[in-house]
């Protein structure tokens, strides 16, 4: 059976052009901005706009363009080998929600390539409505556009899969540290507003799910589940990442951070973290910050995306606890939808 896998991201932009219309593509998301269209558009465009110049400003700094699409290459052939050496004949491909490579150019590969089994991947560990949710109701659609009708399993959200958590706490246990400093971990993911969570949105549940699974393993006392990456008026869950770095100044630690919600390293691990936020830590007389790496194409994450993938060729929907793991009241859970969202 030939298994074509889609591994959904978000993207960037791939060059200092690309920046706008990767913004408005993002912000033209209903997921996103939870408006008709006649008054989301608009004002798509508008932040897009707006936010254009600071954008590109961060994206200079990366050489002017987005590494995430390379990254996810190098997921996605490690994924293949390891399918290939449990036996299946897979082939992987990008489906990038903002910018290019898009789900449909997935969709027309799959085909083309002659799929007899498809399965959706979200490179999101955490599921989240702005996320997962807003990635497979993109693909129902260009699916039927392009007359992609095989049969199709999904991964759910894996925010305690063991290759994944281990993988983590391998990297934050690496950690060089120096003689004398008494350490804090952060671990830190993307934020979300506060009204997509009280709207039943899994995804801060999920995190600290993760969060739990990573201490755990490493046996951690001092340490703080934090957010990162704010934009706009709304109120955002918390801790900040930057006020966490703040407080353990403060409190003569060291900081190691780690991300839990990227699996590749982009704009808000390498600028936000490696940069402004590595800034916010000297300011704050932090006596030694160190950032963990994301898990990349680690052969414990691989391993348990090829495991959660096997396990989706023979099922609709899974995840990593075996069936739905959300609380009922995370009423967004993504184990109930369909494949339309």
């Amino acid at each position: 059976m030939k298994i074509a896998v889609i591994l959904f991201n978000l993207g960037g932009p791939d060059s200092p052009d690309a920046v706008e219309p990767y913004l408005r593509n993002l912000f033209s998301d209903r997921a996103i901005i939870a408006l008709p269209a006649i008054f989301r558009l608009p004002l798509a465009w508008f932040i897009a706009w707006r936010r254009a110049p600071i954008t590109r400003a961060i994206y200079e700094k990366l050489g002017g363009s987005s590494p995430i699409v390379p990254q996810t290459e190098r997921q996605a052939r490690a994924l293949e080998a390891a399918l290939a050496e449990r036996g299946h004949e897979a082939k992987a491909f990008i489906a990038m929600r903002a910018w290019k490579p898009f789900a449909r150019e997935a969709a027309r590969a799959a085909k083309a390539w002659g799929a007899e089994r498809v399965v959706l991947l979200p490179l999101y560990p955490q599921y989240s409505t702005a996320t997962t949710a807003s990635s497979l109701a993109e693909w129902a659609e260009v699916a039927a556009r392009e007359g992609l009708a095989t049969s199709t399993g999904r991964v759910c959200c894996y925010p305690w899969a063991t290759g994944f958590v281990d993988s983590i706490a391998e990297m934050i246990g690496a950690v060089e540290k120096q003689p004398g400093v008494d350490y804090r971990l952060l671990l830190s993911a993307h934020g979300l507003p506060k009204r997509m969570i009280g709207k039943g949105d899994p995804y801060r549940w999920q995190v600290e799910k993760t969060a739990a699974a990573i201490v755990g393993r490493l046996g951690i006392v001092d340490f703080s589940v934090c957010y990162q990456s704010r934009v706009g008026p709304l109120e955002w869950i918390g801790p900040a990442t930057d006020a966490e770095i703040r407080r353990a100044g403060a409190d003569g630690k060291g900081v190691i951070l780690a991300p839990i919600a990227f699996v590749s390293e982009h704009s808000e691990t390498l600028v936000e973290l490696d940069i402004d936020y590595a800034h916010v830590a000297r300011d704050a007389g932090v006596p030694h910050y160190a950032r963990v790496p994301a898990v990349g194409a680690r052969p414990g994450f691989i391993a348990a995306l090829a495991d959660l993938v096997v396990e989706a060729t023979r099922a609709d929907v899974v995840s990593c606890g075996g069936g739905r793991i959300c609380p009922r009241s995370c009423g967004k859970c993504g184990w109930g939808s369909s494949i339309s969202g």
